[in-house]
């Protein structure tokens, strides 16, 4: 069986970050999660101690992570921000209105945008691929997963310059 994969646009700066952290995480948080587990474990009965199970919790937190970016970096398309011809693709930063509200969103990976305070839709979101190849001035509408109909006009597209 063949685990369906998608790929993800970078830029150069956040695989880099991505990297560091998977590195980080793969090497110095094992050894951190294992010291603090191993000494849990000293203090005895397993059954009640919460230092455990909550050191083993965060284990499986760390590793998912691990997974979750060995996956995300080996997929990724790294590069500049596509330039904007007014057409939403990933990378692109949206200003739609949504529901009759005005809003403005990056399209892509949460991890593109690092420190910023822009709201992001994947792709794959309802939303994100209700308005993919859409251009500006174009209307459409989505169904969120309650079967609740969006409507959506894409205003603005621009080019994504980072935080």
């Amino acid at each position: 069986m063949t685990i369906p994969t998608t790929v993800t646009w970078l830029t150069q700066e956040a695989y880099d970050r991505l990297a560091a952290e998977l590195e980080d995480l793969s090497t110095v948080g094992r050894v951190e999660i294992a010291k603090k587990i191993e000494s849990a474990r000293e203090e005895g009965d397993l059954k009640e101690n919460s230092g455990y199970h909550a050191a083993k919790d965060e284990q499986g937190k760390q590793e998912a992570r691990i997974r979750t970016l060995v996956l995300l970096l080996r997929h990724a398309e790294v590069g500049s921000a596509p330039e904007s011809h007014g057409i939403v693709e990933p990378g692109t930063v949206v200003t739609a209105t949504i529901a009759g509200d005005e809003t403005r969103f990056l399209i892509g990976s949460r991890e593109i945008a690092g420190g910023s305070d822009l709201d992001v839709f994947s792709e794959q979101s309802p939303l994100g691929s209700a308005i993919i190849g859409l251009k500006e001035g174009a209307s459409t509408a989505y169904a969120t997963p309650n079967g609740k109909e969006i409507k959506v006009e894409i205003l603005l597209v621009e080019t994504w310059a980072g935080n």
